[in-house]
């Protein structure tokens, strides 16, 4: 799968995510975010398959993407031990239908590695609930090593067991733009990114690119 695909899988993510309960976040653009957006970057943007005009606001305050009268997306979440102790059956009956849960981290300035201390929990309560699972890694990686690194972590901490959808990589910068991989170049970030998605495959999972548009402005697709 090249980094095209896997770009426009992560926008698919992004798209199904925003009828989310975080679906309020619909301006989330760099400006909202207080992310800056340095002029090397600005011009290098991905084109989304999808038409926004038909996102439309559903009754119970959420998105929903509707093309010729039909519902082509899916209510879905992401979570992370910040989240506390879930309660994945009253999850699944609020119509959530999938979660991408995070499984690991990095750090922005030393750049350790660290498990989600309630992965394991979130991962074995929402596939219990009948919710469709999917992991992401906050990625600092700064060269194709460490890219490798994270995803070879998280595939320990798998440990073989199934997913219903796809292990992300979501490499974003600090809001002060002062992480140790927030001005990397292009190529550096893309070699990451790419050795990351590969030893995932490799592995027998899917693997994708989460961002939003400024994120992908970072990659070289």
């Amino acid at each position: 799968m090249d980094m095209m695909r896997r770009a426009v899988s992560g926008a698919l993510a992004m798209l199904i995510a925003a009828t989310c309960m975080l679906c309020a976040c619909s301006g989330d653009d760099d400006e909202s975010r207080g992310v800056p957006t340095p002029a090397d970057v600005s011009d290098k943007t991905i084109t989304s398959p999808y038409d926004w005009d038909c996102l439309v606001w559903m009754g119970n305050d959420r998105l929903a993407y509707i093309v010729d009268g039909e519902e082509r997306s899916r209510v879905g979440i992401d979570v992370s031990e910040h989240q506390g102790s879930i309660d994945w059956q009253a999850v699944a009956e609020d119509g959530i239908s999938f979660c991408y849960v995070r499984v690991a981290w990095r750090g922005s300035t030393e750049g350790g590695l660290y498990a989600d201390e309630r992965f394991e929990e979130n991962l074995v309560g929402a596939q219990n609930a009948g919710i469709d699972v999917g992991l992401y890694v906050y990625s600092q990686a700064t060269n194709a090593e460490e890219g490798r690194e994270e995803a070879e972590f998280v595939l320990g901490l798998l440990d073989g067991r199934e997913l219903e959808l796809p292990i992300a990589f979501d490499h974003e910068v600090t809001s002060d733009f002062s992480g140790r991989a927030d001005n990397m170049g292009r190529s550096e970030l893309t070699a990451a990114a790419r050795a990351f998605c590969d030893t995932v495959e490799e592995a027998g999972y899917s693997a994708l690119i989460y961002g939003n548009s400024y994120e992908f402005s970072r990659l070289e697709i």
